[in-house]
């Protein structure tokens, strides 16, 4: 099932820059940071995300290092939620979780506090964007191994040439992004 795009899903598009050729020849860099500076714009991307999920029963928001935590902090605040960071490896101070996954260029691994959901949870997963799709399957295993449901995971942009959405929806993962770009 294809969920409708926002009507203003183009105006929040418009204020993402991207960046030709960072951090590596030919990577088109989508940057959300101009969103963010933007008080308008911050905040409609915000309540955006908090009038879909406010009436989903959920129980906890994930954000994904390091983007994820800006945004899911953010709803989780306003859906009067806590909120879990699903770190890069070696970030968290108490007993982890560790998922590894694949990367365009090599692998990277995501931790989670043995102790941040329980079996039961309904979770919202966020993060900024939906590449290879690698951080978010890693992040749904996670939360699934600590006995959670991913309720669905989120993002601002999804590139869907480069599959990750793709692969996401292909675990049995909802997945829902305001916008997406066409190339890398």
């Amino acid at each position: 099932m294809s969920i409708p795009k926002p009507l203003y899903a183009d105006y929040i598009q418009q204020r993402i820059r991207t960046v030709p050729d960072w951090p590596q020849p030919g990577v088109q860099f989508r940057d959300i940071t101009p969103l963010l500076q933007d008080p308008k714009t911050f905040r409609l991307l915000v309540d955006t995300f908090v009038h879909r999920y406010m009436d989903m029963q959920i129980d906890l928001v994930a954000g994904v290092d390091a983007r994820g935590f800006i945004l899911g902090s953010v709803v989780a605040y306003e859906l009067n939620l806590g909120f879990v960071p699903i770190r890069k490896k070696g970030k968290l101070p108490y007993l982890t979780e560790a998922e590894e996954y694949e990367l365009e260029y090599g692998s990277a691994t995501v931790e989670i506090h043995a102790d941040a959901c329980k079996p039961g949870d309904r979770v919202l997963l966020v993060d900024d964007l939906v590449a290879t799709g690698g951080t978010m399957i890693a992040a749904a295993r996670l939360l699934q191994r600590l006995g959670a449901t991913v309720v669905e995971a989120a993002a601002i942009v999804d590139l869907p040439e480069l599959g990750g959405s793709r692969l996401i929806t292909g675990q049995g993962i909802e997945l829902y992004t305001i916008c997406d770009f066409a190339g890398h």
